[in-house]
């Protein structure tokens, strides 16, 4: 695990203005992603797995589209350009005068413009995240305590986004390690390849979208007159107006999590029934493209808050494992509560 993330307290006691918000409370751990080195040992973003050593590796079978990436790019390849563009930025931190770039750094900028050969077979899975549930609260079938989530780095037909698997297991009767998986010998993007991070799970506490909640408790939440105790300097700071105060800040932690409450941006809520038993999924993971934006900055751990807080685009960047989910958005995955092991369901938000 990372170092210690601790969220502020909301800006609003939404339950002293809406009592009716407080039986619909549910708790979500937020799980602070931060780069790291990761064993097969650690709940992880990008790490390695404890992935049994007899058991084949998996490897997209679907095809995939040259159009959708007309210049593809080796896992290396994109990992090699990070290292450069970091160490470019800690060159003009210490030294704003220095170059900023090296002409080996422009060489390797040149090489990664020029990008990999199109590769037409399967492709194998990378792996995205790992959780076990000593670490982590999520719904888990029977006799397992981890889950381990992969994707194809490559968008398919209908999939506006990387596929997902997920594999859950009994850490225990892992005993021989795959030590060296395969990879995909391109990605359709560097957004798609996860930066290696450790997580710092913190549990917090969330509310519905407002498209959730019945007619009245909309209206309510519409309602100035019910606003009129909150300090307009407040709500003026992090959003228009106070229903956007609730939608950003109030209601949904921002960030990876298990739990919770979803989010709805791309669609309207929608029912999403078990594909195998027709049980109502509930959120297992979200899959997010930053942990906070320039209208949720009250998310930002106390830890990693610059001064003066007052002013969001002076607030540090929450973009940590590298991944972009449709231009920003969260990929959420849902499972059968009466059974996590059925099909599960992925959903962008």
């Amino acid at each position: 695990m990372n170092a210690i993330r601790t969220t502020p307290p909301r800006p609003v006691d939404v339950t002293a203005l809406f009592p009716q918000l407080a039986p619909l409370a549910r708790t979500a751990t937020r799980l602070h992603p931060r780069p790291g080195s990761p064993t097969v040992h650690d709940s992880s973003v990008g790490g390695p797995l404890l992935w049994p050593a007899d058991e084949p590796w998996p490897y997209c079978e679907e095809p995939h589209d040259r159009h959708a990436a007309p210049v593809t790019h080796s896992p290396d390849d994109i990992r090699l350009l990070r290292r450069s563009r970091a160490e470019a930025a800690e060159r003009l931190r210490l030294d704003p005068e220095a170059p900023e770039w090296t002409p080996e750094e422009l060489e390797t900028l040149e090489r990664f413009k020029a990008g990999r050969p199109w590769f037409d077979g399967p492709i194998p899975l990378l792996p995205v995240a790992q959780l076990y549930a000593r670490d982590i609260p999520f719904p888990c079938p029977s006799g397992a305590d981890l889950l381990q989530v992969l994707w194809c780095p490559f968008d398919h037909a209908e999939h506006p986004h990387p596929r997902t698997a997920l594999f859950w297991r009994s850490a225990a009767t892992v005993t021989d390690v795959l030590d060296a998986p395969p990879e995909p010998p391109i990605v359709q993007d560097g957004y798609y390849l996860p930066e290696p991070c450790l997580f710092s799970p913190e549990q917090v506490t969330e509310f519905p979208d407002p498209r959730e909640l019945d007619e009245e408790l909309r209206d309510q939440l519409d309602d100035m007159s019910r606003w009129e105790t909150v300090d307009p300097a407040l709500y003026s700071s992090y959003a228009d107006e106070p229903q956007e105060l609730y939608l950003n800040n109030l209601c949904h932690a921002r960030g990876w999590k298990t739990g919770g409450w979803i989010h709805w941006v791309v669609t309207d809520p929608v029912d999403l029934p078990c594909p195998e038993c027709g049980t109502e999924a509930v959120p297992l993971l979200t899959i997010a493209s930053s942990e906070w934006d320039s209208g949720s900055v009250t998310w930002i751990p106390e830890e990693e808050r610059k001064a003066p807080f007052t002013d969001p685009w002076r607030q540090p960047d929450g973009h940590f494992t590298e991944i972009d989910i449709a231009g920003g958005n969260n990929l959420q995955l849902h499972v059968c509560p009466a059974d996590p092991s059925h099909p599960h369901i992925e959903k962008v938000h």
